[in-house]
């Protein structure tokens, strides 16, 4: 991009997406599209209305920063420092994973659960949730259940990640209702105990990590994403530990790999506490996301 020669959003947009084929990047189009929207504050639709407009020099500055960091496979999210999730705007750096589609089921699970346990007892509801990286699963589940007096405390043993969490809670009005502590899955909380513990772990095994996408193997955090050799170390601690720290119907409910589901079920049928387990699947029918109930 030459400094002296006019970019007008038509130009930039069909330079940004031939530059971002040449490098392999996914949707090129789409990722030009996006990436200028947000430099603008603008919808997209706003980019074929104005086709014609040129960038001021700020602008096209920060936008030009952007497409070199996106073309070199550095994901949206980090490049734009958040994601949307459940509708809801996450800040996200790279302490953290990015939220994915995927965990939605998760989060309904945990709100079908804690909506009929409400109904029940009327009594006041506190949630876990392990390595919680941007917040994004404790903190929709506050928004979305509608339940006032719900409490969740979420852990995440990366420094960078907490502060994250919390910032994200402070953004989204939950402060008050979301505790963010700095540990190792349940340790912070010893002595407490909850209706619902959630957790997305790191479940990919630590020798597939090298064969992932550059955008996730490069960017995103590896304590996010190694489950140990057989992706199932977490699983082993969670289903170990968690059920003690239920309260008297209770349920641990955890996202998990493709085709990991029956093993984590074993997991959690193993421990003496645990009555029944059932599977949640996602839109294309995979299992997505294994429940375990406490007596």
């Amino acid at each position: 991009m030459a400094e002296r020669e006019l970019w007008t959003i038509r130009r930039l947009l069909a330079w940004t997406t031939d530059f971002f084929k040449t490098r392999g990047v996914e949707s090129p189009r789409l990722n030009a599209e996006i990436l200028l929207a947000a430099v603008l504050g603008k919808d997209r639709m706003y980019l074929y209305v104005h086709f014609d407009e040129p960038l001021e020099p700020e602008a096209l500055a920060q936008f030009r920063a952007h497409v070199k960091e996106r073309g070199a496979h550095m994901p949206l999210a980090y490049v734009l420092g958040t994601r949307e999730f459940m509708g809801m705007e996450f800040r996200v750096t790279r302490d953290t994973l990015i939220p994915r589609p995927d965990t939605e089921i998760l989060v309904q699970a945990a709100l079908d659960f804690l909506r009929g346990r409400k109904e029940a007892s009327g009594a006041e509801l506190h949630i876990a949730d392990l390595g919680t990286g941007t917040g994004a699963v404790a903190l929709s589940v506050l928004h979305h259940a509608d339940i006032l007096d719900m409490y969740a405390d979420a852990v995440d043993i990366s420094p960078g990640a907490a502060q994250v969490a919390r910032e994200n809670a402070a953004r989204l009005g939950m402060a008050e209702r979301c505790a963010v502590y700095e540990g190792d899955l349940l340790a912070p909380l010893a002595g407490r105990t909850y209706d619902i513990i959630l957790s997305n772990p790191p479940y990919i095994p630590a020798a597939d990590i090298a064969g992932l996408m550059p955008d996730v193997r490069g960017y995103e955090p590896h304590l996010a994403l190694d489950g140990g050799a057989d992706g199932l170390d977490f699983y082993r601690r969670i289903m170990a530990e968690a059920p003690a720290m239920l309260k008297e119907g209770g349920a641990v409910a955890v996202e998990v790999g493709i085709g990991r589901a029956a093993d984590v079920a074993a997991l959690a049928a193993a421990h003496p506490r645990i009555v029944r387990t059932e599977t949640r699947r996602d839109l294309a029918g995979i299992e997505r996301v294994v429940i375990a109930y406490r007596s």
